[in-house]
């Protein structure tokens, strides 16, 4: 079975067609820019361009970064605000006239690395962060998502931790590897305290380069990389939308 990922970023709206028996991508992935204000209007023209690009007819599974709670939006960290209270599901099916599931972008890069990548047949709690534009959460107990976390505003030294620890914020700070590196070690021992999770895997598309701040990293826990890597957002969000897992992922974020 083959259904569209789309990936909603805070600098890029990414899509593939997935086999989701497989988690492989069967077609080369598009990337349009996230519009800048990301308002509902724009950001579902984007989507709604990015469906045209493939031309597809069938389920559509969205990653969003914000909490989803029936496929209405309840915050909206890095997008605008007047998204709060819109029903993203809706909005998208009207523009495309398809199918559609909306998940927490950071859950759906869990769903994939859970059942393809550095998450596989892995039990206990697993704790997965990804660093970005800010950073996103998701938690598993058994194999089982725990929707919703939005970790990355957990408070660190009086501020949401994606301030501080973001990969944004490595860039815009132009801090090296070695400083950022104590920044996200901050936040990862902060999660170790409340949640001692067994296993942490780093996710967002500064896990290609773990090698440079890993080292640095003192959390008990056993710490790895994503596998999936970029493809993890959109691979998740098909899955998503696979109807046995978009009923559950909607049952369990009501």
């Amino acid at each position: 079975m083959e259904v569209l990922g789309v990936d909603i970023g805070g600098t890029g709206i990414k899509g593939a067609p997935v086999n989701v028996e497989t988690g492989e991508l069967t077609g080369e992935r598009e990337r349009i820019p996230t519009p800048h204000p990301a308002t509902p209007d724009g950001v579902i023209a984007a989507v709604a361009q990015l469906v045209e690009h493939f031309n597809w007819k069938g389920p559509i599974g969205c990653g969003f970064p914000a909490v989803i709670k029936g496929g209405e939006v309840h915050t909206a960290s890095n997008i605008a605000q007047e998204w709060i209270g819109v029903n993203a599901q809706g909005l998208l099916e009207q523009a495309t006239g398809q199918t559609a599931t909306i998940i927490n972008d950071a859950d759906a890069a869990g769903l994939a690395e859970m059942r393809f990548g550095a998450g596989k047949s892995r039990h206990g709690l697993v704790l997965i962060v990804t660093l970005g534009t800010g950073i996103g959460s998701a938690l598993f107990i058994d194999g089982r998502l725990i929707p919703n976390t939005e970790l990355g505003h957990i408070e660190v030294r009086g501020k949401d931790a994606e301030r501080r620890a973001a990969e944004s914020v490595r860039e815009r700070k132009q801090l090296n590897w070695k400083q950022w590196a104590r920044r996200v070690d901050e936040y990862l021992h902060t999660m170790e305290r409340l949640l001692w999770p067994d296993l942490i895997i780093i996710g967002g598309g500064v896990s290609r380069k773990y090698e440079r701040f890993f080292p640095h990293l003192t959390v008990r826990a056993e710490i790895v990389p994503a596998q999936l890597r970029n493809d993890a957002g959109i691979v998740g969000a098909a899955l998503a939308a696979v109807p046995s897992r978009s009923s559950r992922a909607r049952r369990d974020s009501k």
